[in-house]
């Protein structure tokens, strides 16, 4: 399966990669196509919501694990929250939190 690569401007790193360029894109990709291999997220999509983020947690309300992932997002705390939300829901979901 394809990588999905989640930004409004930026182009992929390479031609191996899906480009998404919002909330609706994302979502719809992932119902068409199913959950990629890998993903990589912006945080700030354009003038407004939603963003990464939204992305992000719709992944989980639908209880959908992102094995491998990065953000590339400029913006550090929108980064530091979808590196957050993710490691966690993952470490959750596959029960290997460290207590």
């Amino acid at each position: 399966m394809a990588k999905l690569f989640l930004d409004d401007v930026r182009g992929p790193p390479d031609s191996d990669w899906v480009v998404v360029r919002s909330f609706v894109e994302f979502v719809d990709h992932i119902e068409r196509h199913g959950v990629p291999e890998m993903m990589s997220f912006d945080h700030d999509l354009g003038d407004g919501v939603p963003t990464g983020m939204d992305c992000a947690k719709w992944l989980v309300e639908h209880d959908i694990v992102v094995r491998d992932f990065r953000v590339h997002s400029a913006n550090p705390v929108g980064r530091a929250n979808i590196m957050s939300l993710l490691n966690n829901w993952k470490c959750f979901k596959e029960e290997s939190c460290l207590t």
